[in-house]
């Protein structure tokens, strides 16, 4: 008695899901209709992350070019502890500002050679960068010291 109460429940219910028995064909599954147009609008500018990279300039005997040397930490592949690993780039100097031991940043550019696609731009020192910030006072308040008594 259970049973055909059970099964006439279950003949009686409707599954409305095209997909339950593969009647849908894939042809409508491919992409929603809605968006006809699937480029980006042409008012949306399209933003490029620029690649940059900072290290310390140790050929500059080339003209218009300085070998420069980043350095990273990268887990070893074997002993996962981190590693420094160093990889020389050529970047373009325009000018020849820059001497051996000189930090600079590298910003990704068009192939300017076979070998180089980087340009050298100067780093601001740290203690420039805070004086510039800044660096005696914290959230624009003066410190302790300098608040009359």
């Amino acid at each position: 008695m259970i049973t055909s109460s059970l099964t006439s429940s279950l003949q009686a219910l409707k599954l409305s899901s095209p997909f339950a028995h593969g009647s849908t064909p894939l042809s409508s599954l491919s992409k929603p209709s809605s968006f006809p147009n699937h480029r980006m609008p042409a008012l949306v500018p399209v933003i490029r992350a620029m690649k940059t990279m900072q290290g310390r300039v140790v050929c500059a005997t080339s003209d218009k070019t300085v070998a420069v040397e980043v350095v990273r930490l990268a887990p070893h592949p074997k002993y996962k502890r981190r590693v420094r690993m160093k990889k020389k780039y050529q970047a373009h100097d325009p000018d020849n500002q820059f001497k051996v031991g000189d930090v600079v940043r590298l910003e990704k550019s068009r192939p300017i050679s076979k070998t180089k696609s980087f340009v050298a731009l100067p780093v601001i020192a740290r203690a420039a960068r805070k004086a510039e910030a800044g660096g005696d006072e914290l959230l624009g308040l003066p410190l302790e010291s300098q608040q009359p008594a």
